[in-house]
Protein backbone atom coordinates (compact mmCIF):
# COMPACT_ATOMS: atom_id res chain seq x y z
CA UNK A 1 0.00 0.00 0.00
CA UNK A 2 1.14 3.45 -0.62
CA UNK A 3 -0.26 7.08 0.53
CA UNK A 4 0.24 9.49 3.47
CA UNK A 5 -1.66 9.63 6.64
CA UNK A 6 -0.90 13.19 7.71
CA UNK A 7 -4.19 14.81 7.00
CA UNK A 8 -6.18 12.59 5.06
CA UNK A 9 -9.02 12.17 7.93
CA UNK A 10 -9.34 15.72 8.20
CA UNK A 11 -12.48 17.38 7.37
CA UNK A 12 -12.00 20.27 5.37
CA UNK A 13 -15.79 21.49 4.83
CA UNK A 14 -19.15 20.86 6.96
CA UNK A 15 -19.90 18.41 3.75
CA UNK A 16 -20.03 14.86 3.69
CA UNK A 17 -17.09 13.00 4.03
CA UNK A 18 -16.70 11.04 0.77
CA UNK A 19 -14.25 8.14 -0.83
CA UNK A 20 -13.00 7.08 -3.87
CA UNK A 21 -13.01 3.43 -5.07
CA UNK A 22 -11.31 2.90 -8.52
CA UNK A 23 -10.44 -0.97 -9.52
CA UNK A 24 -7.83 -1.12 -12.67
CA UNK A 25 -6.04 -3.95 -14.62
CA UNK A 26 -3.34 -2.94 -17.52
CA UNK A 27 -5.33 0.47 -18.64
CA UNK A 28 -2.84 2.62 -16.95
CA UNK A 29 -3.50 5.40 -19.63
CA UNK A 30 -7.25 5.13 -18.70
CA UNK A 31 -6.33 4.47 -15.24
CA UNK A 32 -4.21 8.21 -15.24
CA UNK A 33 -7.14 10.48 -16.51
CA UNK A 34 -9.32 8.75 -14.14
CA UNK A 35 -7.17 9.66 -11.37
CA UNK A 36 -5.68 12.93 -12.24
CA UNK A 37 -9.56 14.32 -12.55
CA UNK A 38 -10.48 12.84 -8.97
CA UNK A 39 -7.52 14.41 -7.26
CA UNK A 40 -8.43 17.52 -9.19
CA UNK A 41 -11.24 17.47 -6.73
CA UNK A 42 -10.65 19.96 -3.64
CA UNK A 43 -10.36 17.91 -0.02
CA UNK A 44 -13.72 19.38 0.57
CA UNK A 45 -15.60 17.76 -2.07
CA UNK A 46 -12.92 14.08 -1.45
CA UNK A 47 -11.63 12.78 0.92
CA UNK A 48 -9.55 10.16 -0.28
CA UNK A 49 -9.00 7.85 -3.21
CA UNK A 50 -8.53 4.12 -3.29
CA UNK A 51 -6.98 2.47 -5.95
CA UNK A 52 -6.76 -1.20 -6.27
CA UNK A 53 -4.78 -2.63 -8.81
CA UNK A 54 -5.57 -6.34 -9.95
CA UNK A 55 -2.30 -7.42 -10.76
CA UNK A 56 -1.22 -4.98 -13.64
CA UNK A 57 1.51 -5.74 -16.07
CA UNK A 58 1.95 -2.69 -17.72
CA UNK A 59 3.75 -0.50 -15.38
CA UNK A 60 0.65 0.32 -13.59
CA UNK A 61 2.70 -0.08 -10.39
CA UNK A 62 5.57 1.78 -10.77
CA UNK A 63 3.22 4.69 -11.77
CA UNK A 64 1.28 4.62 -8.81
CA UNK A 65 4.02 4.31 -6.55
CA UNK A 66 5.46 7.56 -8.30
CA UNK A 67 2.38 9.39 -6.60
CA UNK A 68 2.80 11.74 -3.92
CA UNK A 69 -0.74 12.57 -3.54
CA UNK A 70 -1.23 12.44 0.52
CA UNK A 71 -5.17 11.58 -0.34
CA UNK A 72 -4.30 8.34 -2.63
CA UNK A 73 -4.14 4.83 -1.25
CA UNK A 74 -2.77 2.01 -3.54
CA UNK A 75 -3.59 -2.17 -2.57
CA UNK A 76 -2.16 -3.76 -4.81
CA UNK A 77 -4.03 -7.30 -5.08
CA UNK A 78 -1.75 -10.90 -4.72
CA UNK A 79 -3.64 -12.13 -7.55
CA UNK A 80 -6.23 -10.32 -10.28
CA UNK A 81 -9.34 -10.97 -8.80
CA UNK A 82 -11.55 -9.28 -10.75
CA UNK A 83 -13.85 -6.65 -10.98
CA UNK A 84 -16.19 -8.33 -7.83
CA UNK A 85 -12.67 -9.16 -5.90
CA UNK A 86 -11.53 -5.72 -6.64
CA UNK A 87 -14.54 -3.43 -5.30
CA UNK A 88 -14.86 -5.60 -2.39
CA UNK A 89 -11.29 -5.15 -1.57
CA UNK A 90 -11.12 -1.49 -2.03
CA UNK A 91 -14.47 -0.76 0.07
CA UNK A 92 -13.39 -2.52 2.84
CA UNK A 93 -10.00 -1.29 3.04
CA UNK A 94 -11.44 3.02 2.14
CA UNK A 95 -14.15 2.30 5.27
CA UNK A 96 -11.13 1.08 7.31
CA UNK A 97 -8.63 3.57 6.58
CA UNK A 98 -10.93 7.03 5.98
CA UNK A 99 -14.37 6.20 7.84
CA UNK A 100 -16.18 7.88 5.22
CA UNK A 101 -19.78 8.89 5.33
CA UNK A 102 -19.97 7.95 1.44
CA UNK A 103 -18.04 5.81 -0.95
CA UNK A 104 -18.03 6.26 -4.81
CA UNK A 105 -17.28 3.67 -7.07
CA UNK A 106 -15.71 3.23 -10.91
CA UNK A 107 -13.65 1.73 -13.16
CA UNK A 108 -10.76 2.81 -14.28
CA UNK A 109 -11.72 3.93 -17.84
CA UNK A 110 -15.00 5.88 -15.86
CA UNK A 111 -14.87 9.43 -14.04
CA UNK A 112 -16.93 11.80 -12.34
CA UNK A 113 -17.66 14.88 -15.16
CA UNK A 114 -15.76 17.84 -13.77
CA UNK A 115 -18.63 19.43 -11.85
CA UNK A 116 -19.98 16.11 -10.45
CA UNK A 117 -18.89 15.90 -7.21
CA UNK A 118 -19.90 19.35 -6.69
CA UNK A 119 -23.43 18.21 -7.98
CA UNK A 120 -23.22 15.17 -4.95
CA UNK A 121 -22.78 17.29 -2.19
CA UNK A 122 -25.69 19.45 -3.24
CA UNK A 123 -28.12 17.06 -2.83
CA UNK A 124 -31.05 16.13 -0.33
CA UNK A 125 -30.13 12.43 0.52
CA UNK A 126 -31.64 11.73 3.61
CA UNK A 127 -34.46 9.77 1.95
CA UNK A 128 -31.69 7.52 0.43
CA UNK A 129 -28.69 4.99 1.28
CA UNK A 130 -26.96 5.37 -2.12
CA UNK A 131 -27.16 7.40 -5.79
CA UNK A 132 -26.31 6.26 -8.88
CA UNK A 133 -25.01 8.48 -11.21
CA UNK A 134 -25.87 9.07 -15.23
CA UNK A 135 -22.97 7.86 -16.95
CA UNK A 136 -21.93 8.95 -20.51
CA UNK A 137 -19.77 8.15 -23.43
CA UNK A 138 -17.21 10.98 -23.66
CA UNK A 139 -19.22 12.20 -27.03
CA UNK A 140 -22.43 12.81 -25.00
CA UNK A 141 -24.57 9.72 -25.39
CA UNK A 142 -25.93 7.80 -22.84
CA UNK A 143 -23.96 4.51 -21.98
CA UNK A 144 -26.35 2.04 -22.12
CA UNK A 145 -23.91 -0.44 -20.11
CA UNK A 146 -24.49 1.95 -17.20
CA UNK A 147 -28.49 2.84 -17.25
CA UNK A 148 -30.05 1.56 -14.13
CA UNK A 149 -33.36 0.38 -14.08
CA UNK A 150 -36.19 -1.09 -11.89
CA UNK A 151 -37.18 -4.09 -11.08
CA UNK A 152 -39.99 -5.56 -13.33
CA UNK A 153 -40.67 -8.14 -11.12
CA UNK A 154 -41.36 -5.27 -8.31
CA UNK A 155 -43.31 -3.08 -10.04
CA UNK A 156 -46.64 -4.01 -12.15
CA UNK A 157 -46.00 -0.73 -14.91
CA UNK A 158 -42.37 -1.98 -15.92
CA UNK A 159 -43.36 -5.43 -16.04
CA UNK A 160 -46.32 -4.70 -18.29
CA UNK A 161 -43.73 -2.40 -19.95
CA UNK A 162 -40.68 -5.24 -20.04
CA UNK A 163 -43.38 -7.66 -22.15
CA UNK A 164 -43.93 -5.27 -24.86
CA UNK A 165 -40.51 -3.70 -25.08
CA UNK A 166 -37.92 -6.35 -23.43
CA UNK A 167 -34.70 -4.55 -21.71
CA UNK A 168 -36.38 -1.17 -22.75
CA UNK A 169 -39.36 -1.55 -20.24
CA UNK A 170 -37.44 -1.84 -17.49
CA UNK A 171 -34.27 0.74 -18.18
CA UNK A 172 -34.52 3.91 -17.69
CA UNK A 173 -34.67 6.08 -20.95
CA UNK A 174 -33.64 9.21 -22.36
CA UNK A 175 -36.49 11.29 -20.79
CA UNK A 176 -35.06 10.40 -17.07
CA UNK A 177 -31.71 11.51 -17.52
CA UNK A 178 -33.71 14.91 -18.91
CA UNK A 179 -35.44 14.69 -16.51
CA UNK A 180 -33.66 16.86 -13.82
CA UNK A 181 -35.16 14.82 -10.75
CA UNK A 182 -34.04 11.61 -8.42
CA UNK A 183 -35.89 8.98 -9.25
CA UNK A 184 -35.37 5.25 -7.01
CA UNK A 185 -34.61 2.43 -8.74
CA UNK A 186 -33.32 -0.80 -8.14
CA UNK A 187 -30.66 -2.01 -10.08
CA UNK A 188 -27.04 -0.05 -10.88
CA UNK A 189 -23.92 -0.46 -12.11
CA UNK A 190 -20.71 0.32 -10.38
CA UNK A 191 -19.83 3.43 -12.29
CA UNK A 192 -20.70 6.31 -10.57
CA UNK A 193 -22.21 4.61 -7.83
CA UNK A 194 -22.13 6.27 -4.33
CA UNK A 195 -23.33 4.51 -1.45
CA UNK A 196 -23.60 5.59 2.51
CA UNK A 197 -22.51 4.62 5.37
CA UNK A 198 -25.36 2.92 6.46
CA UNK A 199 -25.89 1.05 2.65
CA UNK A 200 -22.65 -0.83 3.77
CA UNK A 201 -24.48 -1.69 6.88
CA UNK A 202 -27.25 -2.82 5.19
CA UNK A 203 -26.09 -4.41 1.91
CA UNK A 204 -22.51 -5.21 2.91
CA UNK A 205 -19.78 -5.90 0.60
CA UNK A 206 -19.39 -7.28 -2.85
CA UNK A 207 -19.04 -10.52 -3.48
CA UNK A 208 -15.60 -11.05 -4.71
CA UNK A 209 -16.61 -14.82 -5.92
CA UNK A 210 -18.08 -13.59 -9.18
CA UNK A 211 -15.05 -12.32 -10.20
CA UNK A 212 -16.62 -10.52 -13.37
CA UNK A 213 -20.10 -9.36 -14.86
CA UNK A 214 -23.18 -8.26 -12.69
CA UNK A 215 -21.77 -8.02 -9.40
CA UNK A 216 -22.60 -4.53 -9.17
CA UNK A 217 -26.68 -5.71 -10.24
CA UNK A 218 -26.64 -8.14 -7.44
CA UNK A 219 -25.19 -6.12 -4.82
CA UNK A 220 -27.39 -3.05 -5.82
CA UNK A 221 -30.32 -5.24 -5.64
CA UNK A 222 -29.40 -6.92 -2.33
CA UNK A 223 -29.48 -3.43 -0.87
CA UNK A 224 -32.71 -3.22 -2.38
CA UNK A 225 -34.10 -5.72 -0.27
CA UNK A 226 -32.37 -5.08 2.36
CA UNK A 227 -34.68 -1.90 2.83
CA UNK A 228 -31.58 0.33 1.20
CA UNK A 229 -32.92 3.40 -1.27
CA UNK A 230 -31.48 4.21 -4.34
CA UNK A 231 -31.77 7.57 -6.12
CA UNK A 232 -30.79 8.08 -9.87
CA UNK A 233 -29.40 11.92 -9.76
CA UNK A 234 -29.23 13.00 -13.56
CA UNK A 235 -27.64 15.69 -12.02
CA UNK A 236 -24.74 13.69 -11.41
CA UNK A 237 -22.65 13.04 -14.23
CA UNK A 238 -19.90 10.45 -15.25
CA UNK A 239 -18.27 9.57 -18.35
CA UNK A 240 -17.44 5.92 -19.15
CA UNK A 241 -15.10 6.11 -21.77
CA UNK A 242 -15.40 2.40 -22.71
CA UNK A 243 -15.89 2.73 -27.19
CA UNK A 244 -12.55 0.24 -27.27
CA UNK A 245 -14.50 -2.13 -25.03
CA UNK A 246 -14.44 -5.37 -26.76
CA UNK A 247 -16.35 -8.38 -24.29
CA UNK A 248 -18.29 -9.09 -27.07
CA UNK A 249 -17.70 -7.98 -30.66
CA UNK A 250 -20.44 -9.29 -33.39
CA UNK A 251 -22.01 -11.60 -30.65
CA UNK A 252 -18.73 -13.11 -30.24
CA UNK A 253 -17.21 -13.49 -26.26
CA UNK A 254 -13.69 -12.64 -26.08
CA UNK A 255 -11.48 -13.90 -24.63
CA UNK A 256 -13.75 -17.18 -24.46
CA UNK A 257 -14.16 -17.68 -20.37
CA UNK A 258 -16.30 -15.00 -20.25
CA UNK A 259 -18.97 -16.54 -21.51
CA UNK A 260 -18.77 -18.56 -17.75
CA UNK A 261 -18.68 -15.79 -15.93
CA UNK A 262 -21.45 -13.33 -18.12
CA UNK A 263 -23.85 -16.50 -18.31
CA UNK A 264 -23.74 -17.91 -14.68
CA UNK A 265 -23.99 -14.59 -12.72
CA UNK A 266 -26.88 -13.44 -14.66
CA UNK A 267 -28.97 -16.12 -13.92
CA UNK A 268 -27.83 -15.33 -10.27
CA UNK A 269 -29.19 -11.94 -10.62
CA UNK A 270 -32.40 -13.02 -12.64
CA UNK A 271 -33.00 -15.77 -9.69
CA UNK A 272 -33.13 -12.28 -7.56
CA UNK A 273 -34.95 -10.37 -9.35
CA UNK A 274 -37.34 -12.88 -10.34
CA UNK A 275 -38.01 -14.62 -7.23
CA UNK A 276 -40.80 -17.90 -7.92
CA UNK A 277 -41.03 -16.78 -11.20
CA UNK A 278 -37.15 -17.89 -12.27
CA UNK A 279 -37.98 -20.99 -13.87
CA UNK A 280 -40.40 -19.76 -16.28
CA UNK A 281 -37.62 -17.14 -16.66
CA UNK A 282 -35.12 -19.99 -17.07
CA UNK A 283 -37.07 -21.27 -19.64
CA UNK A 284 -37.37 -18.12 -21.95
CA UNK A 285 -33.51 -17.45 -21.40
CA UNK A 286 -31.61 -20.20 -21.79
CA UNK A 287 -32.56 -21.55 -25.44
CA UNK A 288 -31.94 -18.47 -26.39
CA UNK A 289 -28.30 -18.64 -25.36
CA UNK A 290 -27.61 -21.75 -26.52
CA UNK A 291 -28.42 -20.28 -29.93
CA UNK A 292 -25.10 -17.38 -29.19
CA UNK A 293 -22.98 -20.66 -30.23
CA UNK A 294 -22.98 -19.85 -33.74
CA UNK A 295 -21.13 -16.39 -33.41
CA UNK A 296 -18.88 -18.80 -32.02
CA UNK A 297 -17.23 -20.80 -35.60
CA UNK A 298 -14.21 -22.67 -34.85
CA UNK A 299 -14.82 -23.03 -31.04
CA UNK A 300 -18.17 -24.16 -30.62
CA UNK A 301 -17.48 -26.85 -28.31
CA UNK A 302 -16.10 -25.44 -26.15
CA UNK A 303 -18.58 -22.21 -26.08
CA UNK A 304 -21.46 -24.65 -24.92
CA UNK A 305 -19.27 -26.53 -22.56
CA UNK A 306 -18.30 -23.16 -20.74
CA UNK A 307 -22.36 -22.23 -21.40
CA UNK A 308 -23.81 -25.59 -19.81
CA UNK A 309 -21.37 -25.27 -16.45
CA UNK A 310 -22.44 -21.98 -16.26
CA UNK A 311 -25.96 -22.75 -16.34
CA UNK A 312 -25.57 -25.13 -14.17
CA UNK A 313 -23.36 -23.18 -11.61
CA UNK A 314 -26.02 -20.22 -12.03
CA UNK A 315 -29.03 -22.14 -10.59
CA UNK A 316 -27.04 -23.61 -8.19
CA UNK A 317 -25.37 -20.72 -7.29
CA UNK A 318 -22.20 -21.98 -7.06
CA UNK A 319 -19.01 -19.66 -7.66
CA UNK A 320 -16.05 -21.40 -5.88
CA UNK A 321 -14.86 -22.41 -8.93
CA UNK A 322 -11.14 -21.02 -9.53
CA UNK A 323 -10.35 -18.69 -12.46
CA UNK A 324 -7.87 -20.93 -13.58
CA UNK A 325 -10.07 -23.85 -13.99
CA UNK A 326 -12.50 -21.75 -15.66
CA UNK A 327 -9.73 -20.56 -18.27
CA UNK A 328 -9.08 -24.46 -18.88
CA UNK A 329 -12.57 -25.01 -19.74
CA UNK A 330 -12.30 -22.30 -22.04
CA UNK A 331 -8.62 -23.71 -23.52
CA UNK A 332 -7.02 -20.46 -22.22
CA UNK A 333 -3.41 -21.05 -22.17
CA UNK A 334 -1.91 -17.22 -21.90
CA UNK A 335 -2.35 -15.34 -18.63
CA UNK A 336 -6.01 -13.71 -18.38
CA UNK A 337 -6.10 -10.19 -19.30
CA UNK A 338 -10.03 -9.62 -17.59
CA UNK A 339 -11.27 -6.28 -17.63
CA UNK A 340 -10.26 -5.86 -13.89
Amino acid sequence: MTGMESGVTEQDTDGRRLVAVVVTHDRRAQLQVTLSRLLQSPKGQLQGVVVVDNQSSDGTADWLAAQADPRLTVHRSVTNRGGAGGFEAGMRLAMDRFDPDWLVVMDDDARPQPEALAAFHALDLDACEAVSAAVYFPTGQICDMNRPSRNPFWHGQEFLRTLRHGRGGFHLGPAHYEAGQGLEVDVTSFVGFFISRRGVELAGYPDPSLFLYADDGLYTLRLRQAGGRILFQPKVRFEHDCSTFGARQRGRFQPLWKVYYYHRNLLMLYRLAAGWLFVPVLLIIVPKWLLKARAHDGERARFMGLMLRAVRDGILARTGVEHAVVRRWAGSSNVSRAKH
